[in-house]
């Protein structure tokens, strides 16, 4: 990995309100940890940073850090994190290790594939499951990218961390048997819908529906059953009632009639035929 040089100065502002001041004055916060001294505050112009992230390749970045003023004029350090804002991208705060020309380090390392497999040509997919595979070596022998060949892989076969070509002076860190990138196969609408229907996802509205309207229908049964017993005794008692008081009322106002009637007429003939 080819280093960077980078000018930073030392930074007496560590205070929220004076990181602010900083970052107004056109500086980017920065603290640098040593191998085997305390952790020094920096501050970095904002052009100078930009313009190295932007030209590099991948986020390690290998840098000959020179600090202004300090009694060691040159420090060999990697950048470690670099904090963006959500909403600008702009860069807020940087972090950087130091190393040795001469210790190994651990990195990790983007993951790019190299050509079209077999398997995508046939409708698979190509599946990232590791984007980044952790290096051990020396700074300097540390590799920006690993380009990994995957023309050769067919449908539901795979790349493991231990298939992978390890860069000169460098050694993979991890467990070999670890998938780093895959070939599936396509889905089909039907695979789609039997996991969908799998999930009882769809099936769940429907039954809660249909237990509803069979509530209904047997609530509706019984108060129909229960209107029509009431209806019943009603009507029989409203249509026997009148019927019956007008029967004796009829036949005692004609007995009365008859009655009064024969009376009158007795004695009338009976006082006549004497006289």
């Amino acid at each position: 990995m080819k280093s960077v040089s980078l000018t930073a100065f030392p930074r007496s502002q560590v205070r929220r309100r004076g990181v602010k001041q900083v970052r107004a004055q056109g500086r980017i916060p920065a603290v640098i940890y040593g191998r085997q001294a305390p952790a020094q505050p920096l501050e970095i112009l904002e052009l100078d940073l930009k313009r190295m992230i932007h030209h590099s390749v991948t986020e390690n970045i290998l840098i000959d850090l020179e600090v202004s003023g300090d009694a060691r004029p040159r420090r060999l350090a990697l950048l470690q994190e670099a904090q963006h804002h959500p909403l600008s991208g702009n860069i807020l705060h940087v972090d950087l290790h130091e190393v040795a020309e001469d210790e190994k380090v651990i990195v990790s390392v983007p993951v790019e594939a190299l050509g079209e497999s077999v398997g995508v040509k046939g409708g698979g997919i190509l599946e990232h499951i590791m984007f980044k595979v952790k290096v051990r070596a020396l700074p300097r022998d540390l590799p920006e990218i690993i380009e990994v060949d995957v023309s050769h892989l067919d449908i539901n076969q795979s790349l493991h961390l231990g298939d992978i070509p390890t860069p000169p002076r460098c050694e993979l860190v991890g467990d070999k048997k670890l998938v780093v990138l895959s070939i599936a196969a396509p889905v089909t609408e039907a695979e789609e819908a039997a996991a969908a229907a799998a999930e009882g996802e769809a099936p769940a509205e429907p039954e809660v529906l249909r237990e509803k309207k069979g509530e209904e229908e047997e609530g509706a049964e019984a108060g129909g059953k229960t209107a029509a017993a009431g209806k019943a005794p009603a009507a029989g008692a409203k249509g026997a009632a009148p019927a019956d008081a007008k029967a004796p009322a009829g036949g005692a106002k004609g007995a009365e009639k008859s009655t009064a009637k024969g009376a009158e007429k007795a004695p009338a003939k009976g006082a006549d035929k004497k006289k």
